[in-house]
């Protein structure tokens, strides 16, 4: 492979054709989202079982359909800022761990208390998987092709979900609930000797986190990537900083950061609500668990179809803009799916619009993360954003199940949790431009 003489390979890669190893190594971030959003839903699928089994009311099972979004919240934030410093493949090796350990325990508790540790615990691993993986992408891919890689990427959460639970449907009508994480954990571990081939350090973090051995370090993440090497390190800033939570809040990021944040933590309980509690509700209506995991799929046919649909638009128009217009959608959508339906065809109809719109917004917000911070904060940036905004992901399914235990009709819950993307949409509005680094 050719030297470079000169150049600095971080420009390089902004402007430079993307190669092919550059776009395996996203679909491998793409298959690592989708694994994200299996994961995440497999307490979904086996909530009916789980209510069935142990006899728990709904204010109850709105904890338990929590307790993994807490912990993601908590890996988010402290797997991001661990990405910064130690490097980004070495943390995606270990959320595959924590994961993998985390579903196989979740087959073997016998109390709601154990499972809420187990998925707390797994939690962990997929709030810290998904900073990094949307850091990776956004430095892997070039300029123009940025946005649009993010939200490809963000669009393997619910390919994840229709995969995994057609399967898992599968498994509920001849099994156990249990069997559901007995799949995620083996889907898990399948992922593990893959990422050591398939997923380089990226450049721009390479040159984040100098040391003695940078330039071997680099041009094997440049040979990796289908890129010449090159002779000497570029220049480096005459007064690096050091990535930390402050620095998301000093240089003009605070009200960057802040409006981000709200946005997330707004738009995500909806997004939640939706996701977690579907398979609850349709059983309740007098269907079967494998019948209510179908419709949850169609939530995430829908919103794959709308993560995709994103990307493409964002190729010709600005995110921002997009953003607000699927949120105000989402609003619209999740409060027609609570008027409710006669029949499984409608409500897999009525998911499928509000998973169409919902993931559609939160494969936007993941692009915009990406751009709005810049190489040095962007894992902390990207994992203080979904860590802090995950508590609404928490929030939404206990504050949905509060509202059921209270009292109130579908409509009516339905109707409250929406508007969190309405008062989402607005905080966008507030953002202020900033054009990030490339990469």
């Amino acid at each position: 492979m050719a030297t470079m003489a000169t150049g600095d390979p971080r420009r390089t890669l902004a402007q430079a054709p993307m190669t092919a190893r550059q776009v395996l190594a996203i679909a491998m971030c793409v298959l690592l989202n989708a694994l994200d959003g299996f994961d995440v839903l497999s307490i979904s699928f086996a909530s009916p079982g789980i209510a069935k089994e142990w006899g728990i009311d709904r204010a109850a099972l709105g904890v338990v359909l929590s307790m993994e979004l807490i912990g993601m919240a908590a890996g988010s934030v402290l797997l991001g800022q661990i990405a910064d410093r130690a490097g980004r493949r070495p943390t995606v090796i270990g959320c595959l761990v924590i994961m993998a350990f985390g579903m196989l325990s979740t087959t073997q508790v016998t109390s709601i208390g154990a499972l809420a540790a187990t998925r707390l615990f797994t939690g962990l691993g997929i709030g810290g998987m998904l900073a990094v993986t949307n850091a990776l992408v956004a430095e892997y891919a070039n300029d123009k092709w940025r946005g649009a890689a993010v939200a490809i990427m963000a669009a393997g959460y619910p390919m994840g979900a229709i995969a995994g639970g057609s399967i898992a449907s599968g498994l509920l009508q001849t099994g156990g609930w249990r069997d559901v994480f007995l799949l995620g954990a083996g889907m898990t571990a399948v992922f593990l000797p893959l990422v050591p081939f398939l997923l380089p350090e990226p450049v721009s973090a390479v040159l984040q986190n100098r040391r003695g051995d940078t330039l071997a370090r680099l041009n094997r993440s440049l040979r990796a990537l289908g890129h010449a090497t090159v002779r000497a390190l570029p220049a480096e800033e005459a007064a690096p900083r050091k990535p930390g939570l402050s620095e998301l809040f000093t240089r003009g990021m605070a009200p960057v950061t802040v409006l981000l944040t709200a946005a997330y933590f707004l738009h995500i309980m909806t997004f939640y609500f939706i996701l977690k509690w579907v398979p609850k509700i349709v059983v309740d209506m007098g269907f079967s668990p494998s019948s209510a995991g179908g419709v949850l799929v169609w939530a995430n046919v829908g919103g794959l179809v709308g993560g995709l649909l994103f990307s493409a638009l964002s190729l010709r128009f600005a995110v921002r803009g997009l953003l607000v217009v699927f949120m105000v959608a989402s609003t619209v959508m999740v409060t027609v799916f609570g008027l409710g339906q006669a029949d499984l065809q409608g409500l897999s109809l009525a998911a499928a619009a509000g998973g169409f719109c919902t993931n559609a917004a939160v494969v936007g917000i993941y692009a915009l993360v990406a751009s709005s911070f810049p190489t040095a904060i962007r894992g902390g940036g990207t994992g203080f954003v979904i860590g802090v905004g995950r508590g609404g992901a928490a929030l939404g399914p206990i504050v949905g199940g509060l509202l059921f235990q209270a009292g109130f009709g579908l409509a009516t819950v339905a109707t409250i949790m929406a508007s969190g993307s309405l008062i989402a949409a607005v905080a966008l509005l507030a953002l202020p431009k900033r054009r990030a680094e490339g990469s």
